[in-house]
C-alpha cells in the first residue's frame, strides 16, 4: 500500500468532485443526484461509493435552507398521515381505496389533510393491507 499514491489520488478526485464528501451548491447536490443515479447501474461494484455520495445528499438535503420548507413540513406532518401519503403515492391510490381499513373518502381526505387522526382501528386495517408493523403507523 502506497499512502502517498493514495492521498494523491484521493486529492485529485475531490480536486473534481468534491461534493463525494461534502455538497456545498445546488450545482453539487444536482451532480451528486447525478452520479448516484449513475453509479446505481452497476451497484455491486459501485456499492461503498454510492454510501458515501448518499451520505453527503442527505447531509445537504437535511441543513440546505433549499429544503428547509419541505423538511419543517415533513417533521410537522403526523408520522401516520406521512406512512399512509406515501403508500397511497407509491400504490397510486386515492381516498376512495380504503373505505374497508378508514372509511369514506370524506373521511380519508380529513386524516390525510391533519384535520383527523388515524384511530387504532385504521392503524391496524391499513397494517395488515400493506403487510407492515402497526408501529409504521404511529
Amino acid at each position: 500500500m502506497n499512502l502517498n499514491q493514495i492521498k494523491d489520488n484521493a486529492h485529485r478526485l475531490f480536486s473534481e468532485a468534491g461534493f463525494i464528501a461534502e455538497i456545498k451548491s445546488t450545482e453539487e447536490h444536482e451532480q451528486a443526484l447525478e452520479l448516484v443515479e449513475n453509479l446505481i447501474e452497476n451497484y455491486d461494484e459501485n456499492e461503498q461509493l454510492i454510501d458515501l455520495v448518499s451520505r453527503s445528499i442527505q447531509e445537504w438535503e437535511s441543513t440546505s435552507e433549499e429544503f428547509a420548507d419541505f423538511n419543517r413540513r415533513i417533521n410537522d406532518m403526523n408520522n401516520g398521515v406521512a406512512v399512509l401519503k406515501t403508500l397511497m403515492d407509491q400504490y397510486n391510490l386515492g381516498v376512495n381505496d380504503f373505505e374497508k381499513e378508514i372509511g369514506g373518502k370524506s373521511l380519508v381526505s380529513l386524516i390525510t389533510n391533519n384535520k383527523r387522526q388515524l384511530t387504532l382501528g385504521h392503524i391496524h386495517a391499513l397494517a395488515k393491507r400493506f403487510n407492515l408493523p402497526p408501529k409504521t403507523f404511529v
